[in-house]
């Protein structure tokens, strides 16, 4: 059995492009994310920009990971149980593309975090992902 390691990782919230909200809400992965993440996320992500000495590596190079599969045509990623500010459980998505930035993060949650949380774009958040 794999051994289970938490990771803290620490980044600044940053308004994003959309497309995160683009992919939640494909009929085909929202039912994924809640099959297998056992939540139906808000329609949209939470993006962080990982602050400098924020080891993202172990988590991008994890070999396990919550895979969700896409149909042809669309870029597939894994997703990592998260607990956000000690307070939500959510999930870190690492999709797999090419060239993805690797000091960005997208979170999930059942809620919208700006609103719960009270966050705003620059507001450091911290998360403790579970890697196998």
């Amino acid at each position: 059995m794999a051994r289970v390691k938490k990771i803290t990782l620490k980044g600044r919230v940053f308004s994003g492009g959309g497309t995160g909200s683009l992919f939640v809400n494909l009929p085909w992965a929202k039912k994924q994310f809640k099959d297998k993440l056992g939540f139906n996320p808000y329609p949209g992500t939470l993006n962080l920009k990982l602050s400098s000495g924020t080891d993202v590596e172990e988590l991008r190079n994890a070999t396990k990971g919550i895979k969700i599969k896409s149909p042809e045509g669309f870029h597939e990623g894994r997703c990592f149980k998260a607990l956000i500010m000690e307070k939500l459980l959510g999930a870190v998505v690492v999709p797999d593309i090419p060239k993805y930035p690797h000091d960005l993060l997208e979170v999930l949650a059942p809620v919208n975090l700006r609103e719960t949380l009270g966050l705003k774009d620059g507001t450091e958040i911290e998360l403790i992902v579970w890697v196998e």
